[in-house]
């Protein structure tokens, strides 16, 4: 099975944009893939599911032209090989702070002599063996490496984690991040802008990608003119809680008539 890598486009600056998948849905993920996204990213930090229903997840996105991308739990070796045996196109880790941290999911991601990913041959990626030396091969290469900045510790140190060779996206956690600042959801005030600049800034300097999640309807001009390629929007949880209660709203009118 070929990795539907997005790595290349990602590097190259495309403007990509992607969704979150929190429910643990296959039928979800075989909809979103098809929404017309470049990548979506199948959340196992926050998100329902487990490996059982993270495999159908995978298994419903091959058929459909997204990329898919897992965000680990926690930076840990064990649950990126886990993750990384199953099929996806990348791995996104959450709360990396220093460049020890970014190294130590570029290390998991690869497998030796670039890294400590186990090796074994019967994985999905690899067709259960029968593409074994293919997989083998490209992986180290195809495989998007995406770290997330969500706290004052990590903004400081940027320009060292955008710097480790193998990182690839610098991706913002907005909500963590203004909460990690003492400014929870205040997205235009002086200090988040301040932490928004110098991550676009050493991602600029370093050749890396810098990335965010929208949690707005709309995608501002400013989001691109930032700087931001790799663009997240909303979730498939978020969405259709939107849109069920959009549903209900032309008959609060009834309810409110019969005092129910």
């Amino acid at each position: 099975m070929a990795i539907n890598s997005v790595r290349r486009r990602v590097i190259d600056g495309e403007i990509l944009v992607g969704t979150w998948l929190v429910l643990g849905s296959s039928l979800t993920a075989e909809i979103a893939g098809n929404s017309g996204f470049d990548w979506v990213l199948l959340d196992m930090e926050h998100g329902m599911g487990a490996n059982d229903s993270l495999l159908f997840q995978l298994q419903a996105l091959s058929g459909t032209p997204a990329s898919p991308i897992v965000r680990v739990a926690q930076n840990d070796p064990v649950l990126i090989k886990r993750a990384l045996d199953l099929g996806p196109a990348g791995i996104m880790a959450p709360m990396v702070n220093t460049a020890e941290d970014a190294e130590r999911v570029v290390r998991a991601m690869r497998y030796p002599p670039a890294g400590i990913r186990g090796v074994t041959p019967y994985t999905r990626p690899a067709d259960f063996g029968r593409d074994f030396p293919g997989y083998f091969a490209s992986a180290n290469d195809e495989l998007l490496c995406l770290v997330q900045i969500e706290t004052e510790q990590a903004v400081e140190n940027a320009e060292a984690i955008a710097a480790v060779d193998g990182v690839d996206v610098l991706f913002i956690g907005p909500l963590d991040l203004t909460v990690g600042l003492g400014i929870m959801k205040q997205f235009g005030h002086p200090k988040y802008r301040a932490a928004v600049e110098k991550i676009v800034s050493a991602c600029r300097k370093a050749g890396k990608v810098a990335g965010i999640i929208l949690l707005d309807v709309e995608v501002p001009e400013e989001t691109v003119a930032d700087g931001f390629t790799f663009i997240g929007r909303a979730s498939d949880g978020s969405v259709l809680a939107a849109a069920l209660s959009e549903l209900v709203k032309p008959f609060e009118k009834f309810r409110e008539a019969t005092g129910d």
